[in-house]
C-alpha cells in the first residue's frame, strides 16, 4: 500500500486532500500543528488515517514525523499543503512556513527519507497583474512587493528546481480556492455581503475581470494525481476551474446562496479611491500582527479584486483526464453552498 504524509491536514485544502487519498486507498498520515478537526477525528476513529502532531518549520520535529511514517515501510510521498496564505503578516512568518519548510522537506527527499514531494504553491507567483491565459512555462514569476506570501512561494519553487531532481517533485498551483466549507476567501466575501447593500468594484474592469476559482476538491484531486502519475513529475500545474467567473458573478453567486432574495446594487470606483483605506488596513493589521486583515479591502486584496487573473489550465485538465477524474463543475460547487 502506498503511503502519504499530508501536512496542514486540518486546513481547508489539506483536509480535502486527506479525503482524496483515503478514497484512493492510500495509507494516510495527517500532520497537524495545533488544531485538530472533527473530520480528522472521525477518520482516525475509523482507522483510515493516523494523526501526527508536528511543526513543519522545525527540522527536528519534521524529521521525527517523517521517521514515524517510514516505520511503516517505504519512504512516503509528502503532500505539502501547510502554508501561510494571507494578505497581511510579517516576512519571517511567511518565510518559515512557505520557504523553510519546503527546504527541509526537499533535503529529506535528497536523503531518501521521502519518495516524492508535492508542493502546494499558488498562481499568485505570476504576480497580481492583468493576465490572459498565463501558462505554467511561458509566464515569468513575479514577486509582489506588498505581500511576502507569493515571494516565498517563488523562492520555494526555485529551490526545488535548482536542488532536487525533477522526478522527485511536483508543484501544484491552485488559484482562488473555494468550496462549501471555505473558511477564508468565501467567508470574507460573505462577511462583506452581510453588512453591505452594494457590491463595490475597483478599477477599469468594473467587476468583469476574471476571478480564477479552483474548487477545493479539484485541488485535492490534482494533488493526489500529482503524487500518483509519472507524467506530473518535475512539472508545475495550475489548478483552476474551466468556467470563467467574473468578480461580480462570484459575489452574486455567494449572495444568492447565503442571502437568498436579497438584492444588491453595484458601485464602481477608480482603484486610487480605495488605496488610502486599503493601505491603512494593511498597516494596522501588520502592526497588530493579525493573521488576517481586520476588515476589507487590504492593500493586497484591492490589487487582487481589480485585476484580470486569467490563467491556463490545460495541464491540469490533462492530468485529470489521465487519472480518470471528472472535475467538480461550478454548478455543482454552487449547489453545495449556503
Amino acid at each position: 500500500m502506498k503511503s502519504v504524509l499530508v501536512t496542514g491536514a486540518a486546513g481547508f485544502i489539506g483536509s480535502h486532500t486527506v479525503d482524496a487519498f483515503v478514497a484512493a486507498g492510500w495509507r494516510v498520515w495527517a500532520l497537524i500543528h495545533h488544531h485538530r478537526s472533527a473530520r480528522l477525528d472521525r477518520l482516525e476513529r475509523a482507522g483510515t488515517v493516523r494523526v501526527l502532531c508536528g511543526d513543519v518549520t522545525d527540522p527536528a520535529s519534521l524529521g521525527e514525523v517523517v521517521a514515524a511514517c517510514r516505520g511503516t515501510g517505504a519512504p512516503p510521498v509528502v503532500a505539502h499543503c501547510a502554508g501561510r496564505a494571507s494578505d497581511v503578516g510579517r516576512d519571517r512568518q511567511f518565510r518559515r512556513v512557505n520557504y523553510d519548510s519546503v527546504r527541509y522537506l526537499g533535503e529529506a527527499v535528497l536523503r531518501g527519507k521521502i519518495a516524492h514531494l508535492v508542493f502546494v504553491s499558488t498562481t499568485d507567483v505570476y504576480g497580481i497583474l492583468d493576465h490572459t491565459g498565463a501558462n505554467e512555462d511561458g509566464t515569468p514569476l513575479r514577486a509582489v512587493p506588498s505581500n511576502p506570501y507569493p515571494r516565498h512561494k517563488i523562492r520555494a519553487e526555485n529551490w526545488l528546481r535548482e536542488r532536487v531532481p525533477a522526478e522527485r517533485w511536483t508543484i501544484v498551483r491552485p488559484a482562488a480556492v473555494w468550496g462549501a466549507d471555505d473558511p477564508t476567501m468565501s467567508a470574507r466575501v460573505v462577511s462583506f455581503l452581510r453588512v453591505s447593500p452594494v457590491i463595490i468594484h475597483f478599477g477599469p474592469w468594473r467587476g468583469r475581470n476574471r476571478w480564477p476559482l479552483a474548487h477545493v476538491r479539484n485541488v485535492a484531486q490534482a494533488i493526489r494525481l500529482a503524487a500518483t502519475l509519472p507524467s506530473a513529475r518535475g512539472r508545475a500545474i495550475n489548478v483552476l476551474d474551466s468556467e470563467r467567473t467574473s468578480v461580480d458573478e462570484f459575489y452574486r453567486l455567494l449572495a444568492a446562496a447565503h442571502f437568498p432574495g436579497r438584492r444588491y446594487g453595484t458601485l464602481c470606483l477608480p482603484r486610487w479611491v480605495g488605496w488610502p483605506f486599503a493601505m491603512g488596513v494593511s498597516a494596522i493589521s501588520n502592526l497588530l500582527a493579525l493573521a488576517e486583515p481586520f476588515t476589507d479591502p487590504s492593500r493586497y486584496a484591492l490589487e487582487v479584486v481589480s485585476r484580470n487573473l486569467d490563467f491556463a489550465n490545460q495541464r491540469w485538465l490533462a492530468l485529470m483526464q489521465e487519472g480518470g477524474v471528472t472535475p467538480v463543475t461550478r454548478e455543482q460547487g454552487v449547489a453545495e453552498l449556503g
